[in-house]
């Protein structure tokens, strides 16, 4: 295989793992051409090239009014270029520069081209509930994600899935891993040129003003849902509560019997909800009802099963010393993002991170810690101290435990106190059955020790929906095979 040499044009967390895996492939970055720095902060791929002592270019614009600007031409014909590589882009790059390589310009698009073009097409392919999502890497050319198509890769939209969990599971590392591979076809000389068919294809606007982000309370429940997860986790869908403005994560149909711990009914702005341990229960012009998970009020989010309540969240966590030295180690990950003294109360969005920031410590905790985090644990705990808490409980196994309520039996009996429930246990929850209570009796005086609840055939439908959800929908259905078997075997 030739070895290449290649420029790379974009930014992000992605874009510098894809210059570490064409080097790694034997291919010869010549140069970066990136965005300036924000502040005092870099870029993660100009902070990875430099490391390399890869020339760096950071490029304000290409352009000044439609037209190139001649030093930045002049800057990047300074090196040597087989071939462009955009992982991620947001700038507009001039036609001049994308045709000047011999094997020109290959750019990476998070949708199955020709559907879903333009800025937000993660987003749009949750919002219109497509089945299947995918990413395409293709020839750049003169229109908007119009080129010829190189590679697609594909996977299969859970239900429940969000932006993020699409971006982490499949879209990021099988990304990055097809970005590899079609260098390499190029270098082979066997890349496929693939016109776009004008079949299906559609352009999506940007979801970038507020406008577009409120939640419409006329439309049916699966509408709503895949609009609230198709902006999880930013922006965020938002609507009011009590006429206070939040933005809602963790959509999810609710299918099962309508929860019996009501704490709490709220007003949202066209609708009523109800608050219970799960979540904010909302019921919509169809009848059915989706459930909400978490809500961020101003820059704060919480369980939504906490709205209105005072925030009693003090938990203490005594830190072994391994964990001291995780935590110095998480402060000094925390100043070379942020670019600042980090205090333990410091707020990671106040102080200016954003969501690649987010994308970038959580992958920075798991190569460093081996600890695996969701963008949600950063937007729960966005103070220094409570993320250090989290990714501390998270490696003992014992983070997000809810307490479980259940009508107490007690006992005394050869010296001991005993205390056991007496309910059945469906959906999470010790609940009382429909069937009439059986009594347990001592076989030695057939004396009655107590008397417990019984289920009928509702009981048993409701606790086989529950397994059914949990097992397709639930945490088990979001870890990849991998991760399950280390489960099983652990």
């Amino acid at each position: 295989m030739t070895q290449l040499k290649v420029a790379i044009i974009g930014q992000s967390p992605f874009a510098a793992e894809v210059y570490k895996l064409l080097r790694k492939n034997g291919h010869r970055v010549t140069g970066v051409f990136t965005i300036p720095d924000k502040g005092n902060r870099e870029d993660p791929l100009a902070i990875t090239a430099k490391a390399d002592k890869t020339p760096v270019f950071k490029i304000k614009a290409w352009r000044n009014k439609g037209v190139l600007l001649s030093e930045v031409l002049e800057l990047y014909k300074s090196i040597e270029v087989d071939l462009n590589v955009l992982p991620f882009c947001t700038q507009f790059i001039p036609m001049e520069v994308i045709n000047h390589p011999r094997h020109r310009s290959i750019c990476y698009h998070p949708s199955l081209l020709p559907r879903h073009r333009g800025a937000s097409a993660i987003s749009w392919t949750l919002i219109q509930g497509d089945n299947t999502a995918g990413f395409s890497i293709f020839w750049a050319d003169d229109g908007l994600d119009t080129g010829p198509v190189l590679l697609q890769k594909s996977c299969r939209v859970k239900p429940d899935d969000t932006v993020d969990s699409l971006y982490n599971n499949f879209l990021y590392p099988e990304g990055i891993t097809a970005m590899g591979e079609a260098v390499n076809l190029v270098a082979k000389g066997i890349a496929p040129i693939i016109p776009q068919s004008k079949d299906g294809a559609t352009y999506d606007p940007m979801l970038n003003k507020k406008e577009d982000q409120r939640v419409d309370w006329t439309k049916p429940a699966e509408e709503i849902h895949n609009f609230i997860r198709g902006l999880d986790s930013t922006p965020g869908a938002w609507t009011t509560i009590n006429d206070e403005e939040v933005r809602l994560f963790g959509s999810s149909l609710w299918n099962t019997d309508l929860p019996p711990n009501v704490t709490n009914k709220v007003d949202l702005a066209e609708q009523k909800g109800s608050i219970h341990q799960d979540g904010l229960l909302i019921e919509t012009v169809d009848g059915r009802f989706i459930n909400v998970e978490r809500i961020r009020i101003g820059t704060k989010t919480i369980h939504a099963s906490k709205y209105g309540q005072v925030d009693s969240d003090n938990t203490i966590v005594d830190f072994t010393e391994e964990e001291l030295k995780t935590t110095n180690d998480l402060r000094r990950i925390w100043e070379n993002i942020l670019k600042i003294d980090i205090e333990d109360d410091t707020d990671f969005f106040a102080s200016g991170g954003g969501s690649m920031d987010v994308v970038r410590l959580i992958e920075e905790v798991k190569n460093n810690f081996k600890v695996t985090l969701q963008n949600i644990n950063v937007f729960m705990a966005p103070t220094f101290m409570d993320f250090a808490k989290t990714v501390v409980l998270v490696s003992r196994g014992n983070v997000a435990l809810k307490e479980i309520k259940y009508d107490v039996v007690e006992i005394q009996a050869n010296n001991m106190t005993l205390r056991f429930p007496k309910q059945l246990f469906i959906d999470g929850e010790f609940v009382n059955g429909h069937g009439k209570p059986i009594d347990t009796i001592n076989p030695n005086d057939e004396s009655v020790i107590c008397s417990v609840e019984s289920g009928n055939s509702e009981d048993v439908d409701r606790a086989v929906r529950a397994a059914k959800e949990a097992f397709e929908n639930g945490e088990w259905g979001k870890i990849s095979a991998r991760e399950r078997g280390t489960l099983l075997f652990k």
